[in-house]
This record gives structure tokens, sequence and C-alpha cells, in this order.
């Protein structure tokens, strides 16, 4: 019985140093200019930042929070 959760500590920690080594990745400086890229911007669209931000106060009950003075809650 002992012996099977050894085996089971010793599997996940493998998987768990595994998962964690694989995400790295160095970026060479000539594949630096696809990262610039204006497509890699996430905020492109300067209607769809709005749109989103609509959204979200609207579900959130609140104004301001992007930089305005105020809450919503009245604690101007």
């Amino acid at each position: 019985m002992r012996r099977v959760k050894a085996k089971r500590l010793f599997v996940c920690v493998v998987a768990g140093l595994g998962l964690l080594l694989s995400g790295c990745e160095t970026v060479q400086p000539w594949e630096k200019g696809n990262l610039a890229d204006y497509t890699m911007k996430a905020d492109r669209d300067s209607l769809e930042g709005v749109m989103t931000a609509h959204v979200y106060f609207s579900r959130e009950a609140s104004t301001g929070g992007e930089g305005v003075g105020g809450g919503g809650c009245g604690c101007n």
C-alpha cells in the first residue's frame, strides 16, 4: 500500500516538473518583430474596448473605475 502511494507521488512530481519546464521558451531577437505586430495588440479596435468597458460597468452596476473618480457607490 505504501509503495503505491510512493509511486503515485513520484508520478505526480515528475508530471508537475514536466509541465513547469515545458512552458519555457526563449524568444530570439529576429522573432520579436512578430510579437510587436499590430495584430498582436489587445486594444487595436477602439470601439471594441469601449463596448467591453460599457458591458462590464453595466453588469457591475457602477460608473467610473477607468481612471475616473467615483465608484458608483456615491463616495466620490
